[in-house]
């Protein structure tokens, strides 16, 4: 059972939110920050040739990602590279819920995952440490994911109503670090700098560390990790399992498209958008700052629908929301194609991806907080924290997807490209629509 904590409130909810929620602002700024940077550090700089001889064992993993996805071009090779990156830091935290779980408990993982983290943000200002980087943040984020998203759920009882409402608060860090990074961490790689950049994430996962260490009295206190005292699974959990790792799976349409929003997107916003603002040329990584903002500047406005249709009685449920969200991502990339076949002089308007990180952004609303508040309270105790992370399977195929389907951004028109991403998105929406009773029945919602 969760272990609801007292010792005083927050805003009517437990104080150990607040210090969670400033954590993973911060948490989220150095990753974000680093992210905004990574197709743009890799395509226009480190693999290069005169850059790309310098990182250590590079050879031989370029030689094993032909092995499997034939040969690459320089943008191609980017592209699978942040896809597997983007794959593999969002599998992590289901092996590192699982740790959190069974081994070292949720507050050890958090702490080991942002000192990994950490490391692999500063090993990012460093071109020969580039690989093993990008295994310190993979490592790290899958222990500091599952069990801080979960020690959320801890805090309140399953039958407690302000756990969505604690969820959305969470969410909404996540794009306060998401917003702010790319202006400060992203202007300073792309204007002065990549490894300057890349240093300020580093510091920014510094300050969540400290935060974090000193709200610890006021985080729910780790289940027993003896076999004798742990909670067991119960008659029917499995099947509860099995649903909920299909439905996690369905969401990867939606992250399918996500996930290009930091690699193939930020190269169309460079080599296609016309940035030019009164003389100044706007930099790609603020468009990942006001995909955030789009979220902070509509989520308040979202709450407040869902709780005038609710007296209504005519607020979807959790899984229509999900399947709305997908189809939203999927007509975001409709603005995308259609923006492009509009373009004057083979340059897009700048108010093209405006509008499309707005519609974004109601998706992500309907999907992403509404499917993690959905597996806090569905996945058994026992699993609670490893289900959680397994939230983060969706993404993990989104990764895996996006990166192979990055290759084919050269040889078809971008137009068509964002319509295949469409068709991605609205048809798992469709797909969850269909199943949605049997899943309300496995999911014992009803």
């Amino acid at each position: 059972m969760p272990h609801p904590v007292v010792a005083g409130e927050f805003l009517g909810h437990p104080r150990g939110l607040a210090y969670i929620f400033f954590t993973e602002a911060w948490e989220r700024f150095s990753f974000y920050g680093m992210q905004a940077l990574l197709m743009l550090y890799m395509t226009g700089y480190l693999l290069q040739p005169g850059a790309v001889e310098g990182i250590a064992g590079f050879a031989g993993f370029k030689g094993a990602l032909e092995i499997v996805f034939g040969e690459l071009s320089t943008q191609a090779l980017a592209s699978q590279i942040f896809g597997l990156y983007v794959a593999l830091i969002y599998f992590t935290p289901i092996v590192g819920g699982l740790i959190g779980d069974r081994l070292i408990g949720r507050t050890r993982a958090v702490l080991a995952g942002a000192l990994l983290m950490a490391a692999g943000h500063f090993m990012m200002a460093f071109e020969a440490a580039f690989l093993p980087a990008l295994l310190s943040l993979i490592l790290g984020s899958g222990l500091l994911k599952g069990n801080l998203a979960a020690q959320v759920g801890a805090l309140y009882a399953k039958d407690d109503r302000r756990r969505d409402s604690a969820y959305t608060a969470y969410v909404t860090a996540i794009n306060i670090g998401a917003f702010v990074s790319p202006l400060v961490c992203g202007s300073l790689g792309e204007l002065y700098g990549w490894h300057y950049g890349f240093t300020a994430a580093g510091f920014g996962m510094l300050i969540g560390i400290v935060i974090y260490l000193s709200g610890r009295h006021y985080l729910p206190p780790d289940s027993p990790r003896h076999a004798s005292s742990r909670v067991k699974l119960e008659p029917g959990d499995a099947r509860v399992i099995v649903a909920l790792l299909v439905l996690l799976a369905l969401t990867s349409t939606f992250w399918i498209v996500q996930a290009q929003v930091w690699n193939i997107y930020p190269l169309w916003l460079r080599d296609v958008v016309d940035r030019q603002l009164s003389g100044f040329t706007i930099p790609v990584t603020w468009f990942q700052s006001l995909d955030a903002l789009a979220v902070l500047v509509l989520a308040p406005f979202t709450v407040l629908f869902w709780r005038w249709q609710s007296k209504r009685a005519a607020e979807p449920t959790d899984l229509v929301k999900i399947a709305l969200g997908c189809g939203f991502f999927g007509l975001s990339c409709v603005l995308l194609a259609l923006g492009q076949a509009l373009a004057v002089e083979g340059r897009v308007l700048v108010g093209w991806p405006v509008v499309f990180h707005f519609l974004v952004a109601a998706g992500y609303l309907y999907a992403a907080p509404i499917a993690l508040s959905l597996v806090s309270r569905a996945a058994p105790t026992a699993v609670n924290a490893m289900l959680v992370g397994s939230y983060y399977l969706g993404i993990f195929i989104g990764g895996i997807v996006s990166g192979w389907l990055g290759r084919f951004y050269e040889s078809l028109q971008p137009s068509v490209f964002w319509l295949l991403h469409a068709a991605i998105g609205i048809g798992g929406g469709v797909v969850i629509l269909i199943f949605k009773r049997r899943f309300v029945r496995e999911l014992r919602l009803g």
